[in-house]
């Protein structure tokens, strides 16, 4: 099975250049394949936020890839982007739903199964992304769930679930067999040169399709 993979964007200082260097990676990850491209920036304020979305919206235009943003609503909205991943506490997927456009894409993060399993009924969410799995250098302090919990949220949900936290290709075997149908990574997307993210990308794929084995 081909996994989902969803680039999170990491941490970055306001400022233009800043702004340019992540719509640089965010283009370079949707040419590689990056199916999602979660903008995650909360440290901006809206009207920066919304120069970056818009920028990596026209990043990455001509592939398959979908921006969305983390939470803001809002700024989804005004810069166009494709969709909109809110937190596990933030508004009910029904409220978005109905002041989005036709092919908005909405999704949530859970901690839980039954989390999962309650969000999901609603009708109004696209796919939810379940974590912290592994222990995670952008999660300092928080406890990982692991593999056991990462099924029970799979098998507890009709929707397709993302495992977030620690991803990394020797890992994505074992998600894959949790019954995940991809991942979301910031670490895997964030570190290394812009042309290095093709075989970043396809490693990744690889390790998710065979279970395991990278080759």
């Amino acid at each position: 099975m081909r996994p989902v993979i969803c680039m999170i964007t990491p941490p970055a200082p306001p400022g233009a250049a800043a702004v340019q260097a992540m719509a640089d990676r965010v283009r370079a990850a949707a040419r590689a394949g990056a199916h999602l491209i979660q903008i995650r920036q909360p440290q901006l304020d809206g009207r920066a936020l919304t120069r970056l979305v818009e920028r990596s919206v026209r990043a990455a235009k001509g592939t398959a890839a979908r921006v969305l943003v983390n939470d803001r609503v809002d700024v989804a909205l005004t810069a166009g982007a494709h969709g909109v991943h809110l937190r596990g506490d933030s508004m009910p997927a029904a409220r978005v739903r109905a002041i989005a456009p036709p092919g908005f894409l909405i999704g949530r993060s859970v901690h839980a199964a039954g989390e999962g399993a309650r969000v999901a009924q609603d009708g109004h969410l696209d796919y939810l992304i379940f974590g912290t799995v592994f222990t995670s250098g952008s999660k300092p302090g928080v406890e990982a769930a692991g593999l056991e919990a990462l099924a029970a949220a799979c098998a507890a949900s009709a929707l397709p679930v993302l495992a977030v936290g620690g991803m990394a290709p020797p890992r994505l075997g074992a998600v894959a067999r949790a019954g995940a149908a991809g991942f979301a990574a910031i670490g895997l997307f964030a570190d290394g040169p812009l042309d290095a993210l093709p075989l970043v990308v396809q490693r990744a794929t690889s390790a998710f399709d065979t279970r395991g084995r990278v080759p």
